[in-house]
């Protein structure tokens, strides 16, 4: 829980129903308001919505990229405090410093541990650095 006792909130960008599942018992099971999107089409203005705390954000989506709507997130101040999980299949070195690069607070390649993960969305919203 966040301070003052309110819920954490994690928007899911996910189009993988199977990985929108994981998440979505892991996000119940850890306590955290969270809900889904299921395309890149619309996430940012979703995300100026919702003003989550974190964002689970896919880099390959139909629509519009993860990398794209990372760096819309990052180039809008009234969204500065919203922190980015970024996720992909293709979890190179390269694909991981280019989600950094463009403002991603982390970044986790599928298939994840749910373990991995978990203390990934604990890190970032504690607002520690990574190891």
């Amino acid at each position: 829980m966040a301070d003052g006792g309110r819920q954490q909130r994690v928007l899911i960008v996910e189009d993988e129903d199977n990985i929108a599942i994981a998440l979505d018992y892991l996000m119940t099971r850890e306590g955290y308001d969270h809900e889904r999107i299921a395309t890149g089409t619309g996430a940012v203005e979703k995300i100026r919505d919702s003003q989550p705390d974190l964002v689970l954000l896919d880099v390959m989506l139909p629509g519009v990229s993860g990398y794209e709507i990372c760096q819309n997130i990052r180039s809008d101040a009234g969204l500065a405090g919203v922190k980015i999980l970024m996720m992909t299949a293709r979890g190179s070195a390269m694909e991981q410093r280019k989600g950094l690069a463009l403002g991603a607070d982390g970044f986790i390649a599928k298939p994840f541990d749910l373990k991995e993960l978990r203390e990934e969305v604990r890190r970032i919203l504690d607002g520690r650095a990574a190891s």
